[in-house]
């Protein structure tokens, strides 16, 4: 099954490394002259003396690092010289300050230089066959606020952190005050193309058509599947997937599922005269064909097949999935090829999983959504050039 696969780099092999070693190789696929750039000091003060791109360098590798706060961070500049070397800041000179790490991560934040670092990575890593793009998996996972909590009227007027609910998987319902991370993954290299950061209580599905759009305009090649949970069975979503030449994988969410059209199963299996559900035959384009169960050896009909058909083959329905995207689906529902893709869904769990266990995504010491979003970034940037790093090494060893 496709859970079992093993990513094409190996995020937790880096991760064990020690620093000494981890950062060289880290930051030997990462150039950031071109953004430092565009960092501007607030003040003539701070940043400037420091190298900027020195800087840049630290606040990325701070959550390889486990590196949660500018104190921290500080700190770690201070008294690890190796490590303020191996950030290109200068070992005869003070640490960047506090104040001086925050103002850069403010400059970032305000002239959304992050979100281009990246999406230029995105771009780079589909370059170099890191990430292939065809199949995209959409999820969402819970961040919680440093913010002071608030009650929920009060949070909705600020348009940062509010209160989030979900159901795990026994049923019980999670409630937290904060954030919701909405990522858009390459299900093949388990890496994210596309993020999103709302409030904790928006719904996912109505994030999913703006990831859909984001991951369509990072990419040249074709998507071919979007995957999602069933929190996602909007009509909307398989429509955008739709609207650029993908088909949405969603399971039907029976709870507020309408009654199906007459001889239509719920997962849009057709049933013949008899009331027994047709046997899925393949599809040709749009157009998904069912054969008759009795002629497939699927039930034994006491009728037989005549009763429905004069052909030796049995009676043949076929279905253009435009007539209703929602219902129907290439492969089709609950078929083989279905599930397996499906199965995919899991690649956007472990990258969730990687952000906020392994890095530092859910460990917020920033306010508002807009330096929420700059943190979320940094960490997804971390995932990139680690995938970026570990390639060009496998290359250097197989060379060498």
């Amino acid at each position: 099954m496709y859970i079992l696969q093993e990513s094409l780099f190996s995020f937790e092999e880096l991760q064990i490394l020690e620093s000494k070693e981890k950062l060289p190789i880290f930051f030997s696929a990462l150039d950031l002259r071109p953004y430092a750039k565009q960092l501007k000091s607030s003040s003539p003060q701070g940043a400037e003396g420091h190298s900027k791109e020195g800087i840049l360098r630290a606040l990325i590798a701070a959550p390889l690092e486990g590196i949660d706060t500018f104190t921290s961070l500080h700190n770690r500049l201070k008294n690890d010289l190796r490590f303020r070397y191996q950030c290109g800041l200068d070992i005869s000179r003070p640490a960047p300050s506090i104040s001086t790490l925050s103002r850069v991560f403010s400059s970032l934040t305000k002239t959304g230089l992050v979100k281009r670092i990246f999406q230029d990575l995105v771009q780079l890593a589909q370059e170099e066959g890191v990430i292939d793009g065809k199949h995209q998996a959409i999820d969402s996972a819970a961040i919680d606020a440093y913010e002071k909590k608030q009650p929920k009227k009060r949070s909705e007027q600020t348009g940062n952190a509010n209160w989030g609910a979900k159901f795990d998987s026994f049923g019980n319902k999670i409630t937290w005050f904060g954030y919701k991370m909405h990522l858009s993954v390459d299900t093949k290299s388990e890496l994210p193309m596309a993020i999103e950061v709302t409030p904790a209580h928006i719904n996912d599905g109505d994030v999913a058509p703006q990831l859909i759009e984001q991951v369509k305009s990072c990419t040249n090649s074709k998507i071919d599947f979007l995957i999602m949970d069933g929190g996602y069975d909007q009509l909307k979503n398989y429509e955008s997937a739709k609207n650029i030449g993908a088909q949405a994988i969603i399971p039907l969410n029976l709870r507020n599922e309408k009654e199906p059209p007459e001889g239509i199963a719920s997962n849009g299996t057709p049933r013949c005269s008899m009331g027994y559900e047709m046997t899925y035959w393949g599809a040709n384009k749009d157009q998904l064909k069912f054969r008759c169960p009795h002629a497939t050896g699927k039930v034994d009909c006491p009728l037989g097949m005549a009763a429905c058909s004069s052909s030796n083959y049995g009676m043949v329905v076929k279905i253009n999935v435009n007539k209703d995207l929602r219902r129907y689906s290439n492969p089709h529902r609950d078929s083989k090829r279905w599930k397996e893709l499906y199965n995919e869904r899991t690649s956007v769990e472990r990258c969730n999983s990687r952000m906020k266990s392994y890095l530092t995504a859910n460990s917020l010491h920033v306010w508002g959504i807009d330096k929420v979003k700059t943190h979320i970034y940094l960490n997804a940037i971390v995932l990139l050039v680690s995938a970026l790093a570990m390639a060009k090494e496998s290359k250097k060893q197989q060379t060498a």
